[in-house]
């Protein structure tokens, strides 16, 4: 009898193993179904990387792109700060990444630097995150009555030391806030195109936050932008910044990778404020 080739041995034992099944590693099988663990937890990734969170910030002539405000963190209770501000920092590495560094202003209401525990979690979320100093800026909501001022000066001087920049959203214009803004040396503060339509701020609050900001080197935002009007008001003022409806809505962080500064005053402001 002629001995079988060892080709024929090969050839016979492919065909008698036992038929295993291949998946998709990223995708759902009938197996496992499409309500996963792994495919759930996937999906809500890329639901978070999706959403329309991000709202651009451009300089007065929307030349160029200032930074971005993360507007979740506005309505955030509690329960929700340190979760919503480790995605603040998540998207700021994302575009980090792709070497397009974007200042970004994670608002935090007043009273969550009062509390110690929420702080430390705060300066160990920034500190892990290795991003550069000037990234990473808190937008202070909120001030706190008096009983509570000292443990939030404390809370907010502990963050300023790890390099963290300090913007004080929803200006009202108190002589309080004149005073915490020379003292702490804010980067930014924030008015609104709706304060400005009302004449809701005295003339010479305005008067002294122009000082203020002269002083330490710091900048005006005007936020809700929507009207032509609007802008004409922040350049009565000499903000440096602006933001809202007419200058772009809010967009997810891969769509803010793609604003081009070079093309963004032809497509949105072909119609300057005189």
């Amino acid at each position: 009898m002629i001995p079988k080739s060892r080709l024929y041995t090969l050839v016979q034992g492919w065909k008698n193993k036992p038929f295993q099944e291949v998946h998709d590693t990223s995708g759902p099988t009938l197996r496992d179904g499409f309500n996963s663990p792994v495919n759930l937890e996937a999906d809500a990734l890329w639901s978070k990387r999706q959403s329309i969170s991000y709202e651009p910030i451009f300089n007065l002539s929307g030349s160029r792109l200032g930074g971005v405000l993360f507007n979740p963190l506005l309505q955030a209770d509690d329960s929700q700060v340190l979760r919503l501000f480790m995605d603040g920092l998540d998207a700021i590495q994302y575009w980090q990444s792709f070497s397009k560094p974007i200042p970004t202003i994670l608002p935090i209401a007043a009273k969550t630097l009062c509390q110690p525990t929420q702080v430390d979690a705060i300066s160990d979320l920034v500190l892990n995150s290795r991003l550069p100093v000037g990234l990473v800026a808190l937008g202070i909501m909120n001030l706190p009555s008096a009983p509570f001022w000292h443990d939030y000066q404390v809370g907010l001087a502990r963050l300023r030391r790890i390099g963290l920049m300090l913007h004080l959203l929803h200006f009202s214009g108190s002589p309080q806030e004149i005073a915490h803004l020379d003292e702490m040396r804010f980067n930014g503060v924030h008015l609104s195109a709706q304060q400005l339509r009302a004449n809701q701020l005295a003339h010479q609050s305005i008067v002294d936050l122009a000082e203020v900001c002269k002083k330490h080197f710091g900048a005006i935002y005007i936020g809700g932008i929507s009207l032509v009007s609007d802008l004409t008001a922040a350049q009565s003022l000499s903000a440096s910044y602006c933001y809202g409806g007419l200058m772009m809505p809010p967009v997810s962080r891969h769509q803010l990778l793609q604003i081009n500064d070079s093309r963004l005053a032809k497509a949105i402001f072909s119609v300057k404020p005189q």
